[in-house]
């Protein structure tokens, strides 16, 4: 039996990877959470062991750690405009946090690392299809602190031999999202409550969305593997703002008003990756269009109003 830690597992996708996983009659499924974000009644709590605590408390660690083989470490403080309006904790809880958890991960033996990781905050304005062996510039500090979890994956795995790989995850999205920032969620939300879109900038801006269930099945592949270093995860095909924007015109069957405004600082413009290392590595082939992937994540917006 293969036992597995998720930090921050009661999130958007923490609960559908500790599904995903728990599904299996080979895997144990232990969650740490504070809540903040997350809550366990999402869970399968029959299936699910779930931890309320922190990343900052060695003892909550400590007791969800032991006797652990692999741990999918996703908590983390996410928003890149609050991470310029509040560094300092964007700081305290994605590094610091990393921090606590590979140190403890040392002290008890636990083998495998898999971290969530970012691609566009942590290479910067680059001209896209961002990749592995891009040089980083961060332009926010949550890009920094990402980074700095890469890096001490890096030399945890080369001082002291335990197995980390960060996997570089690009737009997520799908249903369960309703407390998530993400644009999709966000849009999502607007649409529900009839209230215009917000597009900052022109919507010439691309992203890279990759659908939820895509994403667990990669992060279930990569715990499998023994790969290291960073993988770039996303559908590896650009799709801009207003090409997200037609997409749910079509899916919502609704006619919604844009509103455009100026672009932000710290935001990177353009950014959607190749994914053929991952690919090669463990797998890894998203299957789920854009349509079909909306299709299914507005049914469940949908369903909230009833």
């Amino acid at each position: 039996m293969k036992k597995i830690l998720i930090t921050g597992g009661a999130g958007f996708i923490g609960r559908h990877l500790a599904s995903h996983l728990a599904s299996r009659e080979d895997t144990s499924v232990t969650v740490i959470d504070n809540e903040s974000l997350g809550d366990r009644k999402h869970l399968d709590l029959d299936k699910v062991r779930f931890i309320h605590g922190d990343l900052a408390s060695r003892d909550d660690l400590h007791t969800a750690l032991e006797g652990q083989d692999a741990v999918v470490h996703l908590a983390a403080d996410t928003r890149v405009m609050d991470s310029i309006e509040n560094p300092q904790y964007n700081f305290d809880n994605n590094v610091i946090g990393t921090f606590n958890l590979l140190e403890l991960c040392r002290e008890l033996r636990v083998s495998r690392v898999i971290a969530a990781s970012t691609g566009g905050a942590i290479l910067g304005d680059v001209d896209p299809p961002v990749h592995e062996q891009m040089a980083p510039h961060p332009t926010s500090p949550y890009g920094a602190s990402k980074l700095m979890l890469e890096g001490y994956l890096s030399a945890y795995s080369s001082s002291f031999g335990l197995s980390g790989c960060a996997l570089r995850f690009s737009n997520i999205y799908g249903p369960r999202s309703f407390h998530k920032g993400s644009v999709v969620a966000h849009f999502f939300k607007r649409i529900l409550a009839r209230e215009p879109l917000v597009v900052y900038g022109d919507g010439s801006q691309t992203r890279d969305y990759l659908y939820v269930g895509d994403l667990v099945e990669a992060i279930r592949a990569a715990v499998d593997s023994d790969v290291q270093g960073a993988y770039q995860l996303g559908s590896g095909k650009p799709t801009t703002l207003n090409q997200l924007i037609d997409a749910m015109r079509t899916v919502t069957g609704l006619d919604f008003e844009v509103v455009y405004e100026d672009f932000r600082a710290g935001e990177v413009k353009d950014t959607w990756c190749q994914i053929d290392k991952a690919r090669a590595g463990f797998g890894f082939e998203p299957s789920t269009t854009l349509e079909d992937g909306l299709r299914a994540t507005w049914a469940w917006f949908d369903a909230q109003r009833a």
